[in-house]
């Protein structure tokens, strides 16, 4: 099967992040996939930003008018101060201007700040729709972000919870639109209790089947921050993570990081819970490579019929030669800041084309 070529935040190389205009160009320039971080606004609407803090990249800063959202929120165990999409309704986040978060990386797209504004998860479906009826089929590969603070811990500068989950918001809206092909969907998370709520409760309830992508932070460092706030606040945790309870005990306890999920054992447990596909970092799968075998945490993942879709790719860090050593270790697509660079260097690879 042809490696899928994932739009990481849209053609992010080339335009300001989560942007209509980033979505629309990776579109044409052939991504199989383009991909949304979601995030929920104060009425409850699913827009497109990599963090729910706005300053990085929106000119919110600028609004006089928004002075006084300015806090302090800690989200999942990290203190952030800013201005946070929770507290903005759909009608004032459309009052901002997206800006390219790395300037100094990418000026020519930091050209393009203030002309674009933030998209709701409607405005990326019908964009993909648009594109559809004009004869280019593109699937959607959103990311649901930090689900559990969402849903449990946030809140809103008032004070109220915020008490939204966004795998119900987001099932809703793709079963309201009718985008429910599963070959045109993925939905991802670092969390893992999400993605179970996902496979066992909203899917099934909601009659759709999308395939489930468990994401990996460095495998040396951190943890899912759902196990740690379950354990926490003292809950069950065999009964919210079954099996992985007696695989991966330290995990639960707080004691092991990521890579706790990247054993045999546990890649297994994944599969057989909830989990189509694995997206480790880059660097989790390249430095044990030797002349394009595939290393541990690889192997691992495709004996347990995981598919494995590594980010990130970009144009500034040599993925012209990354991308051939990780499709030549068999992964099954990749997340990529500059989807033409991705589809060139996909299409020369599978056509035994040496050089990029």
């Amino acid at each position: 099967m042809r490696p899928i070529v994932i739009a990481h935040r849209g053609a992010c190389g080339h335009r300001p992040e989560h942007t209509l205009a980033a979505y629309r160009l990776a579109i044409g320039q052939g991504a199989d996939f383009i991909e949304p971080d979601l995030v929920p606004t104060r009425d409850g609407v699913l827009v497109a930003r990599h963090e729910n803090e706005l300053s990085g990249s929106t000119d919110v800063a600028s609004h006089p008018e928004f002075a006084d959202r300015r806090c302090r929120k800690r989200i999942d165990g990290v203190e952030r101060e800013g201005w946070f999409c929770e507290d903005f309704l759909l009608a004032e986040l459309r009052t901002l201007r997206a800006r390219e978060p790395l300037p100094g990386l990418r000026p020519a797209s930091a050209a393009y700040d203030g002309q674009f504004g933030i998209p709701t998860l409607a405005e990326i479906l019908a964009l993909v729709r648009q594109a559809e009826a004009e004869g280019r089929v593109v699937g959607l590969y959103p990311e649901t972000k930090h689900p559990t603070w969402f849903a449990r811990e946030g809140r809103h500068l008032d004070g109220t919870p915020i008490a939204r989950s966004l795998g119900a918001l987001l099932v809703a809206q793709l079963v309201a639109e009718g985008f429910t092909d599963p070959q045109r969907v993925f939905i991802q998370s670092f969390e893992v209790a999400n993605l179970v709520e996902l496979q066992h409760e909203l899917m099934p309830a909601a009659g759709v089947a999308f395939p489930l992508v468990q994401l990996m932070g460095d495998l040396a460092l951190g943890a899912p921050y759902d196990v740690a706030w379950h354990a926490a606040q003292g809950d069950d945790l065999r009964q919210i993570y079954g099996e992985l309870a007696d695989i991966a005990p330290g995990l639960l306890r707080g004691e092991l990081p990521f890579g706790a999920l990247a054993t045999p054992e546990a890649l297994q447990w994944l599969r057989r819970s909830h989990a189509g596909a694995i997206g480790p970092a880059k660097a989790s799968l390249l430095p044990a490579g030797v002349a394009g075998a595939p290393g541990p945490l690889l192997a691992g993942a495709l004996a347990a019929g995981l598919a494995v879709h590594p980010y990130t790719l970009r144009a500034e860090f040599d993925a012209a030669t990354e991308l051939p050593r990780l499709l030549a270790m068999g992964v099954a697509g990749f997340f990529i800041d500059q989807p033409d660079l991705g589809v060139a260097l996909r299409d020369r690879f599978l056509a035994g084309t040496p050089g990029a």
